[in-house]
């Protein structure tokens, strides 16, 4: 049976579509995907993410963990409330999941991961915790809505109490403030600015209400996916996963690799790496690239790049862009790569794609 979020109700309220996603129900859509993704992109719209795991790391060696366990280094977060983005990797550089780690004291840290990954997170997280005086508890007691769009922050507020609008009003994207009862962070999944706000459970329902109430929509994980694309943002176990280093799949900005002194899960294999990088050796690992079509057609997960007769890479997330208005994607391909276009294998035939940076859509604004 799967588990149900804390605002599994108000769906049902909603005629939401539900599908299992991770062993969860989960809203998929309430009607159309497409105007909930243009509802985040042009005003507001909330999805439900309670589904998330969220992990309180705590005691006196809780800093010296995490330094370890994860590529970005917890040392630059000084502000309580400070966040910072990471990949947690075994011993080969490969990514068990990727992560939001923030800070609260020297001896708390709040870490965000995946649902799907949940059990094989918290038994790793368990196993490198062995190694340190520290304690690694999941927070179990929240409902988690994040509110995103050019104005989610506005009609966010307008259902906040006095005392939390003081608490919110000066954060800075990528930094979270206890504001009452409610944890809410500037960070999001879609690309636009908005909150990603944590609330006891049992006030949920009762939150969600009063946004849909503020003129905030309803969205599903089929608009969360198409907008987490445009933005050019990674989904665990289709853009990354277990055997794809951070450096294949555009994550070797969240490796913090100064000072050297510090070692971390996966360091040395990604050392060799970066050597085979530099080198430019046929065994370097693959990079990650935008492609947008530029035939009719839509290009999916799965489907191969082809240059030349000969098959380069392979698309790891694509779609139909609503704000781009053409079928974009991701795309994993041999680093050497450096044509313009490609030929994408769709079905039997070969569609033309222009190569892009991995990055399609931000704040509203099409960059490709």
């Amino acid at each position: 049976m799967a588990n149900k979020t804390p605002l599994y109700q108000a769906h049902l309220d909603a005629n939401a579509r539900v599908v299992d996603f991770g062993g969860w129900d989960m809203p998929l859509n309430y009607g159309s995907q497409i105007d909930e993704h243009h509802a985040v992109r042009q005003d507001a719209g909330m999805f439900d993410v309670s589904h998330m795991t969220v992990v309180e790391v705590t005691g006196a060696e809780a800093k010296q963990y995490l330094q370890y366990l994860l590529a970005n280094d917890v040392a630059k977060l000084t502000v309580a409330g400070k966040a910072l983005y990471s990949g947690m990797l075994n011993e080969n550089g490969g990514v068990i999941d990727d992560l939001i780690a923030y800070y609260l004291t020297d001896t708390h840290y709040r870490v965000v991961v995946n649902a799907s990954t949940r059990d094989k997170d918290l038994a790793w997280m368990e196993n490198v915790a062995q190694q340190f005086n520290v304690s690694v508890e999941e927070k179990t007691d929240v409902a988690m809505i994040a509110v995103q769009g050019p104005n989610a922050i506005e009609k966010a507020n307008s259902i906040m109490s006095a005392e939390q609008q003081a608490a919110v009003a000066e954060i800075k994207p990528f930094v979270a403030v206890q504001a009452a009862s409610w944890f809410v962070a500037r960070t999001g999944y879609t690309g636009e600015d908005g909150y990603e706000i944590m609330v006891p459970d049992e006030a949920g329902i009762g939150v969600w209400n009063q946004l849909a109430a503020a003129g905030v929509k309803p969205a599903g994980l089929a608009a969360r996916d198409t907008l987490r694309l445009e933005a050019g943002m990674n989904l665990y176990g289709h853009d990354m996963d277990e055997n794809v280093s951070p450096l294949a799949a555009n994550m070797g900005w969240t490796i913090a690799w100064e000072p050297e002194t510090r070692d971390f899960v996966g360091r040395k294999a990604l050392l060799a790496q970066k050597e085979l990088i530099a080198t430019k050796s046929a065994e370097a690992p693959h990079k990650m690239i935008g492609l947008i079509l530029e035939d009719k057609g839509v290009m999916r997960e799965g489907q191969e790049v082809v240059v030349d007769d000969k098959v380069v890479g392979v698309i790891t997330s694509g779609t139909m862009s609503p704000t781009v208005g053409k079928s974009i994607a991701m795309a994993r391909v041999k680093r050497d790569l450096n044509q313009e276009s490609v030929l994408v294998q769709v079905r039997k035939k070969q569609l033309n794609a222009k190569v892009v940076k991995p990055s399609f859509v931000r704040k509203g604004e099409v960059l490709v």
